[in-house]
């Protein structure tokens, strides 16, 4: 296949992951870049793997991290020079989506997009959700996702009797914009281990507020008190705290999501490819090669 293409450039996605990348790195002759994703504790993979990854991290013309934070965890174990080159969303698609109908009734609709994992903190926005919703009969929580806590999040909600909770469960892209569009605030309680947060970027893009766990990965996408607010990470009252500032306040509502409105461009892909294409260039450039 390298044979027959004839690649200018080839760009690899977390290359130390086996195999594939290992064997094209190992076969091809053009320039080669990659981009790093991942952010965490200690890896032991990449700790023990260091000798072995060495050698195919030196065949890499350039290296790109998607944040400060992901290029902290990969250059822990692998020091180099990284470009910081952030993950992109298609601004357009999510900041023209149509709202559901059904769904404007005078509520207030509080999002959660992702993996129902321990690591994404949807039991402690429900926790939160359970404190307000007495006080706050307007609010209803909609969960776009699916994962192994599904059924301890449905039993939460009997046995508390919540009202107002819709799981949505597994979505297209199209409805997962149009539920971004649906919502007045979003919120993203993961617990740490992010690298970035697309997330963060499409509830922007859609003009929502945030409110999001202060970790690494998340405040270099929000900016606090500016296009969202950010708590302690595994604390439901904190979080609760902020969505009641969110409710009680719509002027604050407004300015946050004018404010990642107006930032959400700066992740547009025209804006990204652009910063890769650039890269790409210069590596071509530095290699002597068409």
């Amino acid at each position: 296949m390298l044979e027959r293409e004839q690649f200018d450039i080839i760009h690899h996605h977390e290359p130390l992951v086996p195999f594939l990348s290992m064997q094209i790195l190992d076969s091809a002759r053009c320039p080669q870049v990659a981009t790093f994703h991942a952010f965490g504790g200690f890896s032991f993979s990449y700790w023990a793997g260091r000798p072995i990854g060495n050698r195919y991290m030196n065949k890499l013309d350039a290296r790109i991290a998607v944040s400060s934070a992901a290029r902290h965890f990969i250059s822990t174990y692998f020091p180099g020079d990284y470009r910081i080159i952030p993950n992109g969303v298609d601004v357009q698609f999510y900041a023209t989506a149509k709202p559901f109908p059904e769904y404007n009734d005078g509520k207030i609709n509080i999002l959660f997009v992702g993996r129902l994992e321990p690591r994404k903190g949807a039991m402690y926005l429900m926790e939160a959700y359970a404190k307000l919703k007495p006080k706050h009969p307007e609010l209803r929580l909609i969960l776009c996702s699916v994962g192994p806590l599904l059924g301890r999040l449905r039993r939460f909600v009997r046995q508390n009797r919540l009202e107002d909770v819709l799981f949505a469960g597994r979505v297209s892209d199209a409805d997962k914009a149009r539920f971004y569009k649906t919502a007045h605030i979003f919120c993203a309680p993961s617990t740490g281990q992010e690298s970035f947060g697309i997330v963060l970027l499409e509830a922007m893009a859609a003009g929502l507020p945030v409110v999001a766990s202060d970790i690494h990965g998340y405040k270099r996408v929000v900016q606090r008190n500016v296009t969202g607010l950010l708590v302690e990470p595994k604390d439901p009252d904190a979080i609760a705290g902020a969505l009641e500032r969110l409710l009680c306040e719509p002027a604050l509502r407004e300015r946050l999501g004018q404010a990642g409105a107006r930032r959400a461009p700066e992740y547009d892909w025209s804006h990204v490819a652009a910063q890769l294409v650039e890269l790409y260039e210069e590596v071509i450039r530095t290699r002597g090669v068409r």
